[in-house]
């Protein structure tokens, strides 16, 4: 952190300037998010955010293991297992969170790591709103790896487009127009010329998809996958073909990465920022000081399904043939970090990583929040909280 920085953001913000970063989503995405857009970005040292990247890189060479790989490919559900998958993912995110030490110091501690893509086109421009519409200084960075915004663009357009014309990639999603991160679809059609499509507008003729854009009838030759599993199997959705199907098409993020390194991964993973963590049919007995443990299930987004300080009862509700798709993992209590008008905030922080020859990081997303989780429903009613971007200083 930088505790200057923040002063001098503190002391200087403005309602009329938060309102430009608002408006600057708007003028980019052609609609206003219906997410929380915090009121203020987060100051890191680079030496801070390279080290984070670093440690990321470092769990996810880990997970380059053929026991792991041998045991996440049986978490893969049959239906989401098919052809044409990458050998390594395309996207990977990874998610710490900063606690306090034995010894006081700061510390991160991972809290998720997903092989699916987040918000590339959104955190593109975010980390420049802030820092334009509060006339922050241009050396401070918003990008990872030595990325600037065109090597970043590049980087990016490589993992999606895989060297096809833009118009035969899409962004496939259920109901693409009706998700919080439509602003993203948005930015990512106007900067890479890739379009958002509903799951129900794809057309299959024998092994071929096609989609109808502005009236004609294109080839898809490759799909950028934001389609979630567990919403999908939530909502029903029945698909226009099958995932196990031999299709002429490529995957910029094969649904079966998604299970692959998850949650399910966290186990497996040895390093002193992985939280205590097991599989909860592996266990005998619940800890005794269960305040200090959460329950997740593997494949849910989003915080769906967690349970704080499980009991005998929310156990025993989990059927036997269930509980290998559950962890149960030491609690973190973030530290609240950033100083803010309304008292200290936690900060969640996401390191997005682009593998195409090589695994590299592209930029952080921040989350900031008060409430028992980061997520929206946790943080109701709160002013600056929500997404955010990190805004980097060299030479610290």
């Amino acid at each position: 952190m930088i505790p200057s920085r923040r002063r001098r953001f503190n002391d200087a913000w403005t309602a009329e300037g938060y309102g430009q970063v608002l408006g600057a989503i708007v003028e980019a995405a052609g609609t206003a998010p219906e997410f929380p857009v915090s009121e203020t970005p987060v100051f890191f040292t680079r030496r801070f955010v390279d080290e984070l990247a670093e440690t990321g890189a470092a769990l996810i060479r880990q997970l380059d293991s053929p026991n792991l790989m041998a045991a996440a490919s049986h978490a893969v559900p049959a239906r989401f297992s098919g052809p044409n998958e990458d050998p390594v993912p395309q996207f990977v995110q990874v998610d710490f969170g900063l606690v306090r030490g034995a010894d006081g110091t700061l510390e991160p501690r991972l809290v998720e790591l997903q092989a699916f893509p987040s918000l590339y086109g959104l955190h593109r421009m975010l980390g420049e709103a802030y820092r334009d519409a509060f006339a922050l200084p241009a050396s401070l960075g918003v990008y990872l790896g030595g990325l600037d915004q065109a090597s970043y663009d590049a980087l990016i357009g490589s993992a999606i487009l895989g060297g096809h014309d833009p118009l035969e990639v899409v962004l496939m999603e259920i109901e693409p127009r009706r998700q919080k991160t439509w602003p993203d679809f948005a930015i990512t059609e106007r900067v890479w010329g890739v379009r958002a499509i509903d799951t129900s507008a794809v057309r299959r003729v024998g092994r071929e998809l096609f989609y109808d854009r502005d009236g004609r009838l294109v080839r898809i030759r490759r799909i950028y996958n934001r389609v979630i599993p567990d919403e999908l199997d939530r909502k029903g959705v029945e698909l226009p073909f099958d995932y196990r199907d031999d299709l002429d098409v490529e995957w910029a993020g094969h649904p079966a990465w998604y299970f692959r390194i998850s949650k399910f991964s966290i186990p497996w993973l040895r390093h002193p920022c992985v939280p205590k963590t097991w599989f909860l049919h592996e266990i005998d007995r619940l800890p005794d000081d269960r305040d200090r443990y959460v329950l997740k299930p593997l494949f849910s987004f989003a915080g769906g399904g967690i349970i704080f300080a499980p009991t005998d009862a929310d156990i025993a509700a989990i059927p036997e043939e269930d509980r290998p798709s559950y962890i149960l993992q030491e609690r973190l209590a973030f530290e609240p970090v950033i100083e803010t008008p309304f008292g200290p905030t936690q900060a969640e922080i996401r390191i997005m990583y682009v593998w195409t020859d090589e695994l590299r990081p592209a930029v952080p997303l921040i989350r900031m929040g008060r409430g028992k989780m980061m997520g929206v429903d946790h943080n109701k009613g709160l002013e600056w909280v929500g997404a955010s971007a990190a805004l980097i200083e060299d030479g610290g």
